[in-house]
């Protein structure tokens, strides 16, 4: 009795979410001329951990929300939209994206991770 492989379609792998990410302790004792520079880097990694795609795209109003304060004052909070995405380059190594944008929030009380309907 050989176990079957599920084969896993595109289709069910593209999802939306939003997440809350803690950018003050991302860049928590870095110096002051890298402080933005680390928060984009930051974000990366988180997409990449939480959606599984290697790469990773940032939204311009995204980096343009980082930077607004300069290089030193990163925001505390982000709320951010993850998109997985299918990509329809031809010569694409990755058959997925992940899209990241900001979302803008009053505030940050009681937020929890939701899924997206697109």
């Amino acid at each position: 009795m050989a176990k079957e492989k599920k084969t896993r379609s595109a289709i069910e792998d593209v999802v939306t979410r939003d997440y809350t990410i803690h950018l003050h302790k991302a860049v928590h004792g870095r110096s002051f001329k890298r402080r933005a520079p680390h928060a984009v880097k930051s974000i990366k990694d988180f997409a990449f951990r939480h959606m599984g795609t290697k790469d990773v795209r940032l939204d311009p109003q995204l980096n343009k929300e980082i930077w607004k304060q300069g290089i030193k004052n990163v925001p505390h909070r982000m709320r951010l939209r993850l998109s997985r995405r299918r990509n329809d380059e031809e010569y694409a190594k990755e058959k997925l994206y992940t899209y990241v944008s900001y979302v803008h929030v009053p505030t940050f009380k009681n937020l929890q991770t939701q899924v997206v309907e697109q």
